[in-house]
């Protein structure tokens, strides 16, 4: 299945255009890369542009999603710098628990490319200044699905079930398939730690950063229900590290 987005304002301000606009960039992922997603405007360039003709160019499917990733960046109220400390801080936890340099470096990429569907929910939502309504959070709770089928459409299948699953929460009560526990694969909750910490360190409209100290002390009260007690462990090991720097 292949796929088009467009986004108010920026590719339309009245809702023919819009369709009209999604519907050009569906036709851009049927001619140029079939069963992908194209998005209408990405600094001004489709992910038809991005993405290369041979589905096996590794490399160019990386920097197609990662011109997305950037572009979600520049969306998010986070800041451009989240998603590079999330790949950053979950490579430097899976090391500390032992997974293999292929594993850490699939989750720097993972971290950034972990809020990839984001692309694809309304600005109204993701900068709404306050907490969201029931509906508007339905909306934003499908970015991880989202994420990881742009991921699957780009051949990076290896990192798709972990941003899949990074928000699923160590209870089972996370989404969107409510696992718990081991079921949730580890580097999914590898990534839920560091977004999370992260996200506690960043200023919000609705909140102001926290402490490292207080951040901390926020998911070590979760470890065992929101989080994996020992990535947490890991987590915060790592961050004493006087070597430690993102």
């Amino acid at each position: 299945m292949s796929g088009g987005i467009a986004g108010y304002p920026r590719d339309g301000d009245v809702p023919l255009t819009l369709v009209d606009r999604a519907d050009e960039a569906l036709y851009q992922a049927k001619r140029h890369a079939p069963g992908s997603v194209s998005v209408r405007s990405v600094d001004g360039v489709g992910l038809r542009a991005l993405v290369a003709d041979s589905p096996t160019d590794r490399a160019t499917r990386l920097q197609a999603a990662t011109n997305l990733a950037r572009a979600v960046d520049l969306r998010d109220a986070l800041g451009a710098s989240h998603s590079r400390s999330v790949g950053l801080l979950a490579a430097r936890i899976g090391a500390r628990l032992g997974c293999d340099a292929e594993t850490c470096e699939l989750l720097a990429l993972a971290g950034r490319l972990h809020d990839l569907g984001k692309v694809a929910i309304p600005d109204e939502i993701l900068e709404k200044p306050g907490p969201l309504a029931p509906d508007e959070r339905k909306v934003l709770e499908r970015h991880p699905a989202l994420g990881s089928n742009m991921l699957v459409s780009l051949g990076l299948g290896a990192v798709s079930g972990w941003v899949l699953h990074h928000h699923e929460r160590w209870d089972g009560t996370g989404y969107p398939e409510g696992l718990a526990g081991e079921a949730i694969p580890l580097p999914a909750r590898i990534l839920t730690a560091a977004d999370a910490f992260d996200a506690l360190i960043s200023d919000h409209a609705y909140r102001k950063r926290l402490s490292k100290t207080q951040a901390l002390a926020e998911l070590e009260r979760g470890a065992g229900t929101q989080f994996d007690p020992m990535v947490v462990e890991a987590l915060v090991t790592e961050l004493a590290d006087p070597e430690y720097n993102l």
